[in-house]
């Protein structure tokens, strides 16, 4: 497009946004003029991108008949989108626009940006990663579609009630979401429950009894560098039939529209709390619809573009975003088999060549495993369809290891012992024409470990692409400061290729570059810090280290272990006022936010920890503001793009081994931010990258823990030999800093004595250490940010383009399917 062409289209565009705008805000039922003007900008920018929208799939059709593309199609069970308003103007090039017509209006863009709920359709990592892959597709001109649920309530949204989480609806949707492109055409039949038998022409017919409706919402995510935009489709189940009028007539009101209330619940939570029968029966009719629903739109547009069904796998790659969805094998065939009439051996081979699975952890209780009575009473014909798979993938298991019962029982995709279960991973990976890790050290280690029979299975299989995030939403928004400093220092290219960040390296002593990168982080730092101050009435100093930990509150990720170095850095403190070396103490802010699962009382018991522990070392006046220990409630994508681009240092800290590979760890260090970490998940590539003498690495390997634990690790002798962790845990376990119930925490200080399942006490001395490593470098700001300059220039590898680019050339290309349809690929 010519210069001049594309300077008219950016004015007409800018003319027709501030129309549609001035239209939206005269409609507004809103009373809050910041709410009003949302609305009414969200609105004008999704009109705006809908016509980006129509023009990619028209293209995406057209490129649909060529026989070299494939439109990938990624189903996850969540997508952690954060706000859109921001992401929308930017792609547009309206921000100065809209900036100028809200001052016209006496308003503020930061103010209205602020009024836009995170839209909470996703909780951690596995959601936030998704998010990326879209602005990727979107970026990289991918034929595709992301598909997930439409929730009304997200997970929960946390409160602190004198420190205990508390769970409490998340109702983003209350005023309405301007976003979703409602797509009435888009409505599919999905069954539950009923009975299946022959359908008189040697066939299969399963009669369900209950129907519910999928209807499609989209959300689109735009590239910032064309017109291309990619498609979040979510889907809302309603009932298929309306209310018993005959019931409602008689009085019984609940009964007629009992339905009615179950199927709106499909819409209602992310991840129901599996503690009841009725939670996990919720979740996993929640994955069959998100399943269900997302084929029955693929095989429609498929057939609408190529009237056929046999070459399905060759335009279509079908993606499980981990084990969630892994029930599509089993709902492709059912439809290959029982809608078009194909023949097992043609629909498992189409099956084949269309489906790949990332795997994400590497525990074997997050591998999803279903009862055979809740699957069977739910969802009997892919039960079925599922013992065939498995018939046929044991019998060829057989053939290559003749007597070998062990493997037969551990390659099974149902498990036997005790309750008969159905092993979701399992089923992904024998379906599967790929499965990938997502850091080179978890995908080692998934071969190495739990997936260790099917790798001897299927050798080729097992691939690793390790994970990025969207420098686009993870600098240039959230740190626009710091986007424009890396443009003047290294040209905008980083934008869509961030490999041209490597040069700034070679700059990191300039003085005028350390000089910049630190103003432009004590600026963040203020910006967080009267937020905490305003939130919580906590004062911290702008100046001190910030020490930030946020993510899932798990015990593998280590929060506690944050914890004891607090802890004994209080304790070091009050011993030695003037520090251990006589130079005194670096200030420290220590930074945690994170969601805990409702019923995972280890994990709240954390968050509560967390509180107490403030409480104490927060109103000490001995310590002059020195330490401070900071809870932040709520912890989502808004939430992190304040407090990321305002921390000094990032804690990762997961014990090696369990971490698949994190990401929060590359928007931390994106932003310059210092690593502190375990060897393990993509601290390891990033160490290597940047340099493993610009991260503070410490710790057991996860060859060591494997080790320790065959060797048979006490951990009370490792607290017997270390004085400073035994006084931590000393103060804690007596009630030190919980003196009205002194017994409060007894018993978590005792489950780790008796058996520290993630090594939290044998690598406390080491983690101390590194802590003091990290002090020392802080008292040298050149230093500091002469390394935060080359943590930058080492994070080329670890966006989502480069990614996205790799699944494209290593799971996702038609060559790559097309030869993978045998049990020995």
């Amino acid at each position: 497009m010519s210069l001049a062409k594309r300077s008219t289209t950016k004015q007409s565009a800018k003319r027709e946004f501030l129309l549609m705008l001035d239209r939206q805000l005269a409609q507004s039922s809103h009373g809050d003029p910041a709410r009003a003007a949302l609305h009414g900008a969200a609105l004008a920018c999704r009109e705006l991108l809908s016509q980006r929208w129509a023009r990619t799939q028209a293209e995406d059709a057209a490129r649909g008949r060529d026989a070299r593309c494939r439109r990938v199609h990624y189903l996850s069970m969540e997508f952690l989108m954060g706000r859109a308003l921001r992401n929308a103007l930017a792609a547009l090039d309206l921000t100065d626009t809209l900036r100028q017509w809200l001052a016209d209006h006496r308003l503020d863009l930061a103010t209205v940006i602020e009024a836009e709920p995170d839209a909470a359709l996703g909780n951690g990592g596995l959601g936030r990663l998704a998010a990326c892959f879209l602005d990727s597709f979107a970026e990289l001109g991918l034929p595709s579609f992301g598909y997930g649920i439409r929730y009304r309530f997200g997970m929960f949204a946390q409160a602190i009630q004198d420190g205990r989480q508390v769970e409490r609806a998340d109702d983003w949707m209350r005023d309405g979401t301007p976003w979703d492109i409602q797509r009435p055409a888009l409505s599919f039949r999905i069954g539950f429950g009923g009975t299946v038998g022959e359908d008189g022409q040697g066939g299969r017919h399963w009669q369900p009894a209950e129907v519910v409706l999928a209807s499609g919402h989209d959300f689109v995510v735009p590239a910032v560098s064309s017109e291309r935009v990619s498609t979040l489709r979510q889907w809302q189940a309603s009932a298929a039939r309306p209310i018993d009028f005959a019931r409602f007539a008689q009085g019984e009101y609940l009964a007629a529209g009992q339905h009615l209330l179950e199927a709106d619940a499909l819409n209602w939570v992310l991840y129901p709390d599996d503690s009841t029968e009725a939670g996990r029966e919720l979740r996993l009719k929640q994955e069959a619809f998100l399943v269900c629903a997302s084929l029955a739109d693929l095989l429609a547009r498929h057939l609408d573009e190529h009237g056929e069904i046999e070459s399905l796998a060759h335009y279509n790659a079908i993606h499980l975003n981990d084990t969630h969805p892994a029930l599509a094998p089993a709902e492709l065939m059912r439809l290959l088999l029982d809608q078009h009439g194909l023949s097992w051996d043609a629909a498992w081979q189409i099956t084949r060549q269309a489906i790949s699975y990332t795997n994400h952890t590497l525990m074997p209780e997050a591998l999803e495993t279903w009862p055979l009575r809740m699957f069977e009473r739910l969802l009997p014909r892919h039960l079925e369809i599922i013992f065939e798979i498995n018939h046929r993938h044991l019998e060829a298991v057989r053939a290559r290891f003749p007597g070998d019962t062990g493997l037969i029982e551990r390659c099974s995709l149902i498990d036997e012992r005790g309750e008969r279960r159905v092993r979701m991973a399992a089923l992904a990976i024998v379906a599967s024409q790929r499965v990938n890790g997502v850091a080179e050290l978890h995908s080692k280690l998934m071969v190495d470990t739990i997936f260790a029979d099917f790798a001897r299975l299927f050798p080729q299989r097992f691939i690793n692409v390790t994970n990025g995030v969207t420098p686009r939403r993870w600098v240039m928004q959230c740190n626009p400061e710091l986007a424009k400093l890396l443009d003047q220092e290294v040209g905008s290219g980083w934008r869509r290729d961030a490999r041209q960040l490597r040069p700034l390296a070679a700059r990191a002593e300039r003085g005028s570059l350390q000089h910049a990168l630190a103003g432009i982080k004590r600026t963040n730092k203020q910006r967080l810090a009267a937020d905490i101050e305003a939130q919580l009435g906590i004062s911290i100093d702008p100046d001190s280290m910030f020490d930030v930990h946020v993510k899932r509150i798990h015990e593998y990720k280590r929060q506690l272990l944050n914890l004891l170095h607090v802890v004994a850095r209080y304790q070091s403190m009050l011993a030695h006022p003037e520090g251990a070396d006589g130079k005194g103490w670096v200030a420290r802010t220590v930074i945690i936010a994170g969601k805990a699962a409702s019923a995972y009382h280890t994990a709240k018991q954390i968050v509560q920890l967390t509180h107490d522990i403030g409480r104490r070392i927060n109103a000490d006046a001995r310590l002059n503001g020195r330490l401070k220990l900071v809870f932040l409630p709520n912890y989502g994508v808004s939430l992190a793009e304040r407090i990321i681009p305002a921390t000094d240092l990032s804690e990762q800290i997961s014990t090696a081994g369990t971490e698949a590979s994190g990401t929060g760890n590359m928007k931390f260090a994106f932003n310059g931010a210092l690593t502190i970490g375990t060897w393990d998940g993509a601290n390891i590539e990033m160490a290597e990258a940047m340099g493993v003498e610009n991260m503070f690495v410490f710790g057991l390997r996860a060859e060591q823990v494997i080790e320790l634990k065959q060797l048979g690790y006490d951990p009370r002798s490792v607290v017997a030999n270390n004085a400073q962790l035994r006084a931590v845990l000393d103060a804690i376990s007596r009630g030190d800093f919980s003196p009205g119930e002194p017994q409060r925490y007894r018993g978590l200080i005792d489950g780790l004595l008796q058996n520290d399942r993630y090594l939290l006490l044998a690598d406390f001395a080491d983690y101390v250490q590194a802590q003091q490593r990290a002090d020392q470098l802080f008292r040298d700001p050149n230093a500091w940010q002469a390394q935060a300059a080359r943590t930058i220039a080492g994070m080329g590898r670890f966006s989502t383009d480069r990614t996205v680019a790799e699944y494209v050339d290593s799971v996702w290309s038609v060559q790559r399917a097309a030869g993978s349809s045998t049990l020995s690929d």
